[in-house]
């Protein structure tokens, strides 16, 4: 076999000088944008743990701030712990089955049509309200319209309208990326439409939708705005979401960070940390449900 060479004597294979030194620029700038980009997150992430760390004790998971005042030594965040753990649960149980069927809808039936269209349109529509607005709207309708009281479920209601649009694009965007040849193979054998989607396409774009989900729950498990308009504030731990003010790791942070008293900005902060640990332990148990399922599908 002969190589092909030009008249200079370089053969096709060979790389320039100019692309070389290019190729090294483009990856120094890739390397240094990424690097930025990590600057901001890890130094919030260190401030947290510094100034969180010291709070972090038995104590701060086992009582709650009943009968302790902002100034008091002690007290913990278990009612806001318990509070938000129970509210996103519920958040999560409306919107992620919602949400999955309206993305199911619109990749695998609505096609071109006028209603998947405006379903989509919606969707874009909800990722751009602010949380606040949300927050509005609950208190509106559920609370001053229905007469119901400030409860963990309005505040779960309000944080279902965040999650939503988040998880159907999320979810939309997972399906869209499963090939047709799969869905192609199982129509030829006889396979009814239904049982494809269930277990061939929802099977295979899982842990794509698992992490749009994951990331849904760490956005509205942040989220304070919503949740002072809808839960109130209380000191007491509220196990029941349905009866009474419930409290949550936003407002407890908000809370005790707008005391002036150092004992509250420590608490403060160890709630910050303590609402960084759960969102991460969450992500993590995530991936590795998604992936044993992944792994059983095959």
């Amino acid at each position: 076999m002969t190589t092909l060479s030009t008249g200079k004597n370089t053969s096709l294979t060979s790389v320039s000088l100019g692309r070389k030194v290019k190729d090294r620029g483009v990856q120094v700038l890739v390397y240094l944008a990424f690097i930025l980009a990590l600057i901001p997150l890890v130094s919030v992430l260190w401030t947290v743990v510094v100034n969180g760390i010291e709070r972090l004790d038995a104590s701060f998971f086992q009582y709650s701030m009943n009968a302790v005042s902002g100034s008091d030594v002690g007290g913990g965040a278990y009612h806001a712990i318990i509070g938000t753990l129970l509210q996103v649960a519920i958040c999560s149980a409306i919107a992620v089955p919602l949400s999955i069927l309206t993305a199911i809808y619109l990749v695998e039936y609505a096609g071109n049509g006028r209603l998947g269209k405006i379903i989509s349109f919606t969707v874009d529509v909800m990722m751009g309200i602010p949380s606040i607005v949300a927050g509005l709207f609950i208190l509106a309708l559920w609370l001053l319209t229905f007469g119901f009281d400030y409860s963990g479920f309005a505040g779960a209601l309000a944080l279902t309208i965040l999650m939503i649009p988040t998880v159907t694009r999320s979810a939309e965007e997972m399906l869209k990326l499963v090939p047709n040849d799969l869905r192609e193979a199982s129509y030829a054998l006889g396979v009814p439409r239904w049982r494809t989607i269930c277990f061939v396409v929802l099977p295979t774009a899982l842990t794509g939708m698992v992490t749009g989900v994951m990331l849904a729950v760490a956005r509205v498990m942040g989220e304070t705005a919503p949740l002072l308009l809808t839960i109130f504030f209380t000191k007491a731990i509220n196990n029941d979401p349905f009866n009474g003010p419930q409290a949550s790791l936003p407002t407890f942070i908000w809370e005790q960070a707008a005391d002036p008293s150092q004992n509250s900005i420590d608490r403060a902060w160890t709630g910050a940390l303590v609402l960084i640990g759960i969102i991460m332990l969450l992500n993590l148990v995530a991936r590795l449900v998604a992936r044993r399922a992944a792994t059983k599908s095959r």
